[in-house]
């Protein structure tokens, strides 16, 4: 949504799509008249949302985004008198397919309906609107040192009200159970449009008879899920596992309680876990527990991953807060990630498997004594072999980090043979998971294929994720049959089928075989009462005798499933080609965290699906599988809707866990675009701005004061739109080169020399601000660097981003000839320009894949930062510093942070003598290009202002930013001055 909390134009293309556009125009008609919130039913919609976080895909009729809960009851209202299903949906990161609905109304919640009512420290509770992202909850808790005590991996993205739909709950579910003990009260939506208030009812009571007395919905509801429960009292008892974890079907066994004497009825254990299927959440009275002040955290690392499971008890009896499971798997794949190598770094090489306990101070007074009872108990009195234990948040927060990213990790792995979740949460007692992990390899033997195993293992769930191949019949059966072994191998141990991740598409076939005939038809008789044309979320948790749920279909891969090879220009072998890299996305949502790193700039902003990274893949795999029309990746509406919102910040190559490089996929889009359309002239300018800025300096003054003259802004946007607000660069007269040519070259000799570096003379420093430049030299020859400039033209990083990947391969190409014979000899070419270091080491041995890929390795092994070569080799400590007394706020580059060099910079300042206040920012929304385009203009001061509001919350006195385009845009925000580069606060402090 745009910053005034109205629809972002041009976003989402309009019209009605699906082969029944009459009825479905008519629906989105009513709709429209009906409720306040946007309503959309084009077919770039119906893709965005016909997938969520697991193997399933079925494109919905359309999509509503209701502003409150009026707008819901109204969309409901309408949807039923058009006899259309409804499917309530969050962040749409279910694991089962909870939020895939074909012919569905989704309601997507998370758009507005995102408030946090009230929060009673006192009483400890809070009330929410079921858009509320859990982890801003917990934000807004900490002030009273509260938090909602459910704490799922995707906390940072799901939402509250997706956790209830799924009886959600995370790591710590040893110490705190899982969501439906939390949740008090709910305000909900039925079927028929009628809204009802779910809290405890004293069964037999007032307030009991008159709910029952009337003549309505609500009361035959609670008359049916009372008689439901007491005369299936004995099968209830029977049949539902005796687990901390068990989130399958429905809560019959906890919606009627004792509590001092009265039997009392609270529906909203009921609504927990229905995903969707009785009723539509619209408000939630939550439970809060207090948040410990102090934890530790003990690793322990074992030789078999049996041995790990075996410890599980062990470890129950110190009485943590949490005991998690990581296999051999999760780890190889963390070590070749480039957001989580350094995570993985310091588990032993050879652990089969470890098990992560943490304790908290509610517990435990002394946490040191804590952990060394541990490793009296797990490691010299067990079969753990090593262990290291974490006391720092920091450090903890990094093994943590780990953890969460085994899901999305596991989805990285090359080829079509992916690591599925549909039988990734069983649970059984914890005192079994020997035997369980014994007979569930067994079971994958069987089938001929092998699995990770991480996650609960204190509650004995355990994510254990079968290998298979979905685009072939044979994949497809082995799902089928893998989990009705499953199944029968969970009901041996008395376990559930589902301890996290809920029924949705990939368990509800299953549910007539875990709780018998009786309770079966207990579950039916309860969705009737509810929903009485089964119209809310149809096929999850129940289905109708002649509409069973099948956990082969609606897949989004299956053997029809096909996509046409393209030729490229770049190299994607790597990646196992374009269309492997397309289909690495696993729909888990992570790009739609807006608190923490940097994916995904523009949809932080919007709030729109369409511009995550996610919603980019999705249309691009519809496109390349021929779900799109063939022709419509190059449409111009795709350009602008889709790819044109993409900033090529680079940032879902390491923030993404499965490495989506969306930047990559968009460059070489870009360019099958321009082949068949032309290149227009803006693409043109921006393409070569290096000729444009050479021309500049050469005749400057003359240029800058043409610029300046009236009307020039209007021309700048007529001819090639670009937007009269944004200040242009000034071009100096002296460039870099002229300036070093002018001192005579390099100062310092070669044989006195420590080290030789060629420093690259990059567009903006060499021809509009060479500051930069003139203090990188300053500074290298301060500590006895040979520095030379690089005789060369651009690096393509400006042709690349537009697209002209020829032009941007042909400059590519002339720079690694020209520098690859120093490189060799010894000397390391730094950059000033983060985005021009990014290129040579990123892109360039990806463009220039012939006979010289070897020397564009070469050159990009020994490409570097400025300061990121003083700080990887201590060059600065040869430097004599005498840093003013400053504080400095650190904004790094988008690229530093994609290739995880953001962090030098700070290093070199602090070492130098300066306080740096290092911000967890994100892209500042210039982006290169992006930031001047006039149609960007608006949505790239949006995306800044993240940034200028942390700027103004900083401790520091000056704002330093390493890339040229973050220094514009924080140059441009309220005429403040321009942000130095952070080698310039260097060259000051010599």
């Amino acid at each position: 949504m745009a910053a005034d909390g109205e629809p972002s134009e041009g976003i989402v293309p309009e019209g009605v799509a699906g082969p029944d556009a009459e009825a479905s125009a008519a629906l989105a008609a009513d709709l429209r008249s009906a409720m306040a919130g946007d309503v959309r039913f084009d077919e770039y919609t119906q893709v965005l949302y016909a997938t969520d976080g697991s193997v399933y895909q079925a494109r919905p009729a359309g999509v509503a985004f209701p502003t409150d809960a009026d707008d819901v009851a109204a969309a409901v209202t309408v949807a039923g008198e058009h006899g259309v299903p409804v499917l309530p949906r969050g962040a749409g990161s279910s694991l089962a397919g909870q939020t895939v609905g074909p012919g569905c109304l989704v309601l997507d919640c998370s758009q507005h309906m995102d408030d946090i009512v009230a929060v009673d420290p006192d009483a400890q509770t809070a009330t929410v609107q079921p858009g509320v992202v859990q982890d801003h909850l917990d934000d807004h808790l900490a002030q009273w040192g509260l938090k909602f005590a459910p704490d799922p991996a995707s906390a940072n993205r799901a939402t509250i009200g997706g956790g209830i739909g799924n009886n959600s709950t995370g790591a710590h579910s040893v110490r705190y159970g899982i969501t439906d003990a939390y949740v008090d009260e709910l305000r909900v939506v039925l079927a028929d449009g009628s809204a009802i208030r779910t809290r405890d009812v004293v069964i037999d009571s007032d307030e009991w008879a008159a709910i029952v007395g009337k003549d309505d919905r609500e009361a035959d509801i609670y008359r049916t899920v009372r008689a439901v429960v007491e005369d299936n009292a004995d099968e209830i008892a029977e049949r539902y596992p005796d687990l901390k974890r068990s989130v399958s079907g429905y809560n019959l066994q906890k919606v009627i309680r004792e509590a001092d004497g009265d039997r009392v009825i609270n529906l909203s254990k009921l609504l927990v876990g229905a995903e969707g299927t009785l009723g539509v959440v619209v408000e939630a009275t939550l439970s809060l527990v207090t948040k410990p002040d102090e934890t530790a955290l003990a690793l322990y690392a074992y030789d078999d991953l049996v041995d790990a499971m075996r410890a599980v008890p062990e470890a129950l009896d110190l009485e943590p807060s949490a005991v998690e499971l990581m296999d051999d798997e999760v780890f190889r794949l963390a070590r070749e990630s480039a957001e989580y190598a350094a995570y993985a770094e310091p588990v032993p090489d050879d652990a089969a498997a470890a098990l992560m306990v943490e304790f908290d101070d509610e517990r435990h007074g002394d946490l040191p004594a804590a952990v060394e009872a541990a490793d009296a108990r797990l490691l010299d009195g067990g079969p753990a072999y090593d262990a290291l234990a974490a006391f720092d948040d920091d450090e903890q927060a990094k093994l943590w980090k780990l953890r969460k990213a085994a899901i999305p990790l596991l989805m990285s792995l090359d080829g079509d043979p992916k690591p599925y979740p549909f039988v990734e949460d069983a649970s059984v007692p914890p005192a079994d998971l020997a035997e369980y992990v014994e007979g569930f390899r067994e079971i994958l033997d069987d089938h001929d294929t092998s699995a990770a195993y991480f996650a609960h293992a204190g509650v004995g769930t355990l994510h254990v994720r079968p290998i298979l191949n979905l685009k072939t019949e044979d994949g497809v059966e082995q799902l089928r049959s893998i989990a009705q072994d499953v199944t029968s191998l969970v009901a041996e141990y008395d376990g559930a089928f589902s301890g996290e991740h809920g029924d949705g598409l990939a368990r509800t076939q299953f549910n007539p075989k875990l709780y018998g005939p009786e309770l079966w038809d207990a579950f039916k008789t309860v969705k009737s009462a509810f929903d009485p044309d089964w119209l809310l979320n149809p096929g999850k948790v129940v289905f109708r005798d002649d509409d069973p749920t099948d956990i082969r279909e609606h897949l989004r891969y299956g053997p029809e499933y096909a996509t046409v090879e393209r030729g490229t220009v770049q190299d994607f072998s790597a990646e196992g080609g374009y269309n492997q890299l397309v289909e690495l996305c696993n729909g888990c949502g992570t790009c739609r965290q807006t608190d923490a790193d940097t994916m995904c700039p523009t949809f932080r902003t919007t709030g729109e699906e369409i511009a995550t990274t996610r919603g980019r893949a999705n249309l691009l795999r519809a496109g390349i599988s021929g779900e799109l029309p063939a022709d419509e990746l190059y449409s111009e509406r795709f350009q602008s809707a889709v790819l044109d919102l993409c900033v090529g910040c680079k940032a879902c190559k390491s923030d993404c866990p499965t490495g989506v490089d969306m930047a990559k996929l968009k460059a070489e889009l870009k360019h099958d675009y321009h082949e068949r359309e032309g290149t227009g002239r803006r693409e043109r300018l921006f393409g070569n701005i290096d000729r444009v800025a050479a021309l500049g300096s050469a005749t400057a003054p003359l240029s800058n004061l043409a610029q300046r003259l009236p009307g020039a802004d209007a021309v700048a946007e007529r001819l090639f739109g670009v937007a009269p607000e944004r200040s242009l660069p000034s071009f100096s007269r002296e460039s870099l080169t002229d300036w070093f040519d002018a001192r005579g070259g390099p100062a310092v000799p070669a044989a006195e020399a420590a080290d030789s570096v060629l420093l690259f003379p990059d567009t903006y420093t060499n021809y509009c601000y060479p500051g930069p430049g003139k203090a990188a030299v300053r500074v290298l020859e301060a500590a006895n660097v040979r520095v030379e400039l690089a005789d060369v033209g651009p690096t393509g990083r400006a042709a690349y981003s537009q697209g002209l990947l020829d032009a941007a391969a042909d400059r590519a190409r002339s720079l690694v000839d020209a520098v690859e014979p120093r490189v060799a000899d010894g000397a390391s070419l730094l950059f000033v320009e983060p985005s021009d270091a990014s290129m040579v080491r990123d892109e360039v041995p990806d463009l220039i894949a012939d006979d010289r890929r070897a020397a564009a390795e070469a050159v990009a092994a020994n490409a570097a930062g400025v300061c990121e070569y003083l700080d990887r080799r201590r060059v600065d400590e040869r430097i004599a510093f005498d840093a003013p007394d400053e504080s400095l706020t650190y904004h790094g580059h988008c690229h530093q942070k994609a290739l995880g060099t953001d962090h030098h910079a700070v290093g070199v300042l602090r070492r130098a003598g300066y306080d740096v206040d290092p911000l967890d920012s994100g892209c500042c929304g210039m982006a290169g290009s992006f930031g001047y385009e006039a149609e960007h203009y608006d949505l790239s001061r949006e995306i800044g202002s993240i940034l200028f509001d942390q700027v103004a919350e900083s401790r520091g006195d000056e704002v330093v930013a390493p890339g040229a385009s973050c220094r514009t845009q924080l140059g441009d925000r309220n005429g403040a001055e321009r942000s130095p580069h952070p080698v310039e606060k260097l060259a000051d402090a010599l």
